[in-house]
């Protein structure tokens, strides 16, 4: 891969995205799974961020390409990583905490915080559409987590694990406005590189404070979600390199059949009506916000391409 923009090659990227989203799900599962062996949450994301350092960073200098990681924003960096490394803190509690599907599907909550941070914090002007899917999208978070829609007795979900979740999302939105920021004057690989770079050691001070001894049935769970991260991030900036983010999100969402299916074999819980009443709000309203930010950026854009042919 060279440095320069590629060529936009859209069901390549859709057929990546899909990927991501298996790949996701899985490293889900397998944090989950690791937590029930008795791994800690640090020791989880030590051993994540740790391999993708060396993952992207092998990478690239197989390509001859680790001159993209420098950087004269490492102060960015910085407040990125520390709000990342907070930011999988709950998700990966999150997943530790509720059920995989429900977990799953609370996580999409993210572009409906990233529509209020972008009232609050930038004062955009948000309008009838945007409103109405984040409204939407709470009301399948309310359905998701409230025993009277359709769960079996003692299955109700715990609330401080949906409130973890909600969290994660939040910060995950908060995050977004951080790396679009720095995609402005950083590579994707060096925003990767850096925020591993930088959180692997702190995760290293806490693991002699965490860490147990496993047997290697469990070290190999461990392995394998670390690879599953690492890989995740790499497609996740091929899939971006490629196609439009507004349209390639909408595959995240098929990350939830992966995680029903988990759910269903790995962990004996077959997915609640809640889920299949709620989770389809949660999908349609993030749908939306794609569907209407692909519109406000065409509707930008055509004044600029106008005024381009007059004065050409």
């Amino acid at each position: 891969m060279d440095g320069s923009i590629a060529r936009p090659r859209p069901l390549l990227a859709l057929a990546v995205r899909l990927a991501t989203a298996a790949v996701l799900a899985t490293m889900g599962m397998l944090v989950k799974l690791a937590g029930e062996r008795g791994a800690h949450l640090l020791e989880l994301i030590f051993w994540r961020q740790a391999l993708t350092v060396v993952a992207v960073g092998g990478l690239l200098a197989v390509w001859g390409r680790l001159s993209t990681v420098r950087t004269q924003r490492i102060g960015a960096h910085a407040r990125r990583a520390a709000y990342g490394i907070t930011g999988m803190m709950f998700v990966y509690g999150a997943v530790m905490l509720l059920p995989l599907p429900e977990a799953t599907a609370i996580s999409f909550t993210a572009p409906f915080f990233a529509v209020m941070i972008s009232v609050l914090l930038f004062g955009e002007k948000v309008g009838l559409y945007r409103w109405g899917a984040v409204a939407l999208g709470f009301a399948g978070v309310i359905v998701i987590t409230s025993p009277g829609f359709g769960l079996a007795e003692g299955s109700a979900i715990d609330p401080w694990g949906a409130g973890v979740g909600l969290i994660a999302a939040f910060l995950v939105a908060l995050i977004s406005f951080q790396v679009q920021d720095l995609n402005t004057t950083e590579s994707p690989w060096s925003i990767v590189f850096w925020f591993s770079a930088i959180t692997a050691p702190l995760m290293a001070l806490a693991l002699p404070f965490v860490s147990s001894a496993h047997d290697a049935g469990t070290w190999g769970i461990i392995l394998a979600m670390a690879l599953c991260g690492a890989l995740a991030q790499i497609l996740l900036t091929t899939s971006l390199r490629f196609g439009s983010a507004a349209v390639i999100l909408l595959m995240d969402y098929t990350s939830l059949l992966w995680a029903t299916f988990y759910g269903w074999q790995v962990f004996g819980r077959a997915a609640p009506a809640s889920l299949w009443i709620g989770a389809p709000l949660i999908i349609a309203a993030g749908a939306l916000i794609a569907w209407r930010e692909r519109q406000l950026a065409r509707s930008r854009a055509r004044p600029v391409a106008v005024s381009e042919r007059r004065f050409s």
